[in-house]
């Protein structure tokens, strides 16, 4: 077990797989989520922030492994009653479970709780010691433009699953959002800050966004590690490599470690891009190679292993 104080920038699955095995080395209280609020979407009359509950459902055991979000052994009775009714927005999966935390966060706001304080209440409803924190408060939301028109990030990744060419990523609402309460307190308290293998555009992309976190990232005392969410020229999951190749950049774990460059001190590559590691190098970064495919609780765990020794 080692005593460290972590902070942890998040996506949804691929984060989550590896909190998974973080908290079987670091105390769970001692852990520190930051989580990306720019998939944040209305739908039904009903707030949901996608990628903070997958981060919490995991952490609390109750995720659908399968999928990777969701609740397990969860039912879909009352979306199968709104596809009847021809309702807008039922190409998004919520489940009836799922569909109580949506309930409740709405509710709560209405009632001007923020979204900060509803992620602690839920966190505390679901047993978890680790701190949950969106990235901020404020109205966050990822736009994709395609030739269709511009979409929300959700109704491109779920609705149209990624069929179109991205012609452009906007981020709705990056020049007013402020950090959530306690996100640069945490990058700065912490003993190490790790960057979760997930999408570097609108998962961790859209948190550097946020005013003031990459300028504290660059001033932490904390060594900063990033794991690289692309092996072998191909992202583990969702449309990286499509979102990398609209910026012009090669998809590669090379193209990652630059975006983060910056403020990394340390960076994880798989076994399968080991021919990088020179390039990566040459950013001022040390390389750690390692498997970074999690099949396994063993994978997770020894992937995390891997993050806190770079």
């Amino acid at each position: 077990m080692y005593a460290l104080k972590v902070t942890a920038l998040a996506g949804g699955v691929g984060a989550a797989r590896f909190l998974t095995g973080l908290i079987q080395l670091i105390r769970e209280e001692d852990l520190t989520v930051v989580v990306n609020t720019g998939d944040d979407i209305n739908l039904f009359g009903l707030y949901i922030s996608p990628d903070v509950d997958i981060v919490s459902y995991t952490l609390a055991g109750i995720v659908d492994e399968e999928k990777g979000w969701g609740i397990r052994d969860d039912t879909f009775g009352c979306l199968d009653r709104l596809k009847r009714y021809n309702v807008a927005g039922t190409w998004f999966n919520v489940g009836d479970q799922d569909l109580a935390t949506h309930i409740y966060r709405t509710q709560r706001l209405a009632q001007g709780v923020s979204l900060l304080e509803i992620a602690g209440e839920i966190s505390h409803s679901l047993g978890l010691k680790a701190k949950i924190l969106p990235m901020s408060n404020d109205h966050f939301e990822t736009h994709i433009t395609t030739s269709r028109g511009s979409m929300h990030f959700e109704e491109f990744f779920v609705g149209d699953q990624c069929r179109e060419k991205i012609l452009n990523i906007q981020f709705d609402g990056v020049t007013s959002a402020k950090p959530a309460p306690q996100v640069l307190e945490a990058l700065l308290e912490a003993d190490r800050v790790i960057v979760c293998p997930s999408n570097p555009i609108v998962s961790i992309g859209t948190i550097l966004s946020v005013r003031g976190i990459r300028e504290t990232l660059q001033q932490t005392e904390a060594r900063v590690t990033a794991i690289s969410p692309i092996v072998a020229g191909m992202p583990l999951k969702g449309p990286t490599d499509k979102m990398l190749q609209s910026l012009g950049l090669e998809v590669c774990a090379y193209s990652v470690a630059k975006l983060y460059a910056d403020f990394l001190d340390a960076y994880v590559i798989d076994v399968k891009d080991r021919a990088e590691k020179s390039r990566i190098e040459k950013l001022g970064l040390d390389v750690l190679v390692t498997n970074t495919i999690m099949k396994s609780l063993d994978d997770k765990i020894s992937l995390a292993k891997a993050a806190l020794r770079s």
